[in-house]
């Protein structure tokens, strides 16, 4: 099983790199397998890439749900 996060692009560097912020983190990427990535687009991540775009409120939706999992694990 794999699970890819979404991940909110906050710069988009050279050589298909970009910096996300995936749960507070900064984190460095390669865009190399999505095209058109700008500032502000949220792109699902795996392993350190990119694999396509996902619209924003869907993004948060997901996001949210992870922060509800998380908050009722560290509950138990």
């Amino acid at each position: 099983m794999c699970l890819a996060l979404p991940a909110l692009v906050k710069e988009v560097l050279s050589d298909d790199l970009a910096l996300v912020e995936l749960g507070g983190v900064t984190k460095e990427i390669s865009i190399a397998l999505v095209e058109d990535v700008v500032p502000g687009d949220y792109v699902i991540v795996h392993v350190g890439f990119a694999l396509s775009k996902m619209d924003p409120v869907e993004a948060e939706k997901t996001l949210a749900v992870f922060a509800e999992m998380a908050e009722a694990v560290a509950a138990q």
